[in-house]
């Protein structure tokens, strides 16, 4: 090894664990806040056991899948709602476009309807 090498090979010996520690804090940090936010999860699944991190993990997995099912079942139930909710505004618009032409038609016959009385007259 040249003389050149060595201090940016002890520079990165040295800088090799404070990488490490601060990425271990990070995921350490990580992992408390999932055991903060899926607390009550956790105690159901697991009440008296102390939860090692690969626990933790695995259940957050579970939590997220169980979620994004319940987020597709809401889905597939709302776009069910707007397809009959459509159905039934189109029905309906031809509903009331049957019931205008009937009443159009009724005001149009009695408007050519030959008058073959006198109007009556009160005096």
């Amino acid at each position: 090894m040249t003389n050149s090498q060595e201090p940016h090979t002890l520079t990165h010996k040295l800088r090799k664990p404070l990488v490490e520690k601060v990425r271990r804090e990070r995921i350490n940090s990580s992992i408390e806040q999932i055991k903060s936010l899926l607390g009550a999860e956790f105690l159901q699944q697991q009440p008296d056991s102390k939860l090692e991190k690969a626990d933790i993990l695995e259940m957050t997995v579970c939590v997220l899948r169980r979620l994004q099912q319940q987020n597709e079942k809401q889905r597939r139930l709302l776009n069910h709602v707007n397809k009959m909710q459509s159905s039934s505004d189109k029905n309906l618009r031809e509903a009331d476009f049957s019931l205008l032409s009937s009443t159009v038609q009724t005001s149009i016959s009695k408007e050519k309807s030959p008058v073959n009385s006198d109007p009556w007259r009160p005096w």
